[in-house]
């Protein structure tokens, strides 16, 4: 998580830097999906935390239930990334209308390339639960996984005050 912090730190210095040194600054349109996709967001995380607190209490059956509600969430907020670019496309805002839109796309797509992967590790996990190979006591997959779902959630809230504020 630290190369992650690393990368967007870098990212955001660079977004502050042009925004100050250029004239040429025009904010960009914020699509109105990216609140619902943060609600959506953050319900995954509480999804996955209701999983969590299951297995603690070994009832299996919530925890699939919730793990699998927390995964298809996760799934959803990127099909609603993919709709809040299209959306945008639509207005004639692309990477290269000015530089605002151009730290909007590259901070959203990579935080989508990292949600693609947390994803991936939560379908893995539920994959595995639901073949019953998880449990109570293989909890090291299920708790990086929800840790890294997690502050993938923080990273999605500061990228949603950056844009608002600064972008």
């Amino acid at each position: 998580m630290a190369a992650t912090t690393m990368v967007f730190a870098a990212f955001t210095s660079a977004m502050v830097v042009r925004r100050g040194m250029s004239g040429d600054w025009v904010t960009t349109y914020k699509p109105e999906i990216l609140w619902a996709n943060t609600a959506v967001l953050l319900l995954s995380s509480a999804a996955l935390e209701l999983a969590r607190r299951a297995l603690r209490a070994r009832a299996r059956d919530r925890f699939n239930l919730w793990w699998t509600v927390g995964t298809i969430l996760g799934v959803l907020f990127l099909g609603g990334q993919a709709m809040a670019w299209r959306e945008l496309q639509l207005k004639g805002v692309f990477l290269a209308t000015n530089p605002s839109a151009a730290f909007f796309y590259i901070l959203t797509a990579a935080h989508a390339a990292h949600l693609v992967g947390g994803v991936s590790a939560l379908a893995w996990v539920d994959t595995q639960a639901l073949r019953l190979r998880l449990g109570p006591a293989k909890r090291t997959a299920i708790d990086v996984s929800a840790l890294f779902w997690h502050f993938l959630d923080v990273l999605w809230l500061y990228l949603m005050v950056l844009f608002y504020f600064w972008g």
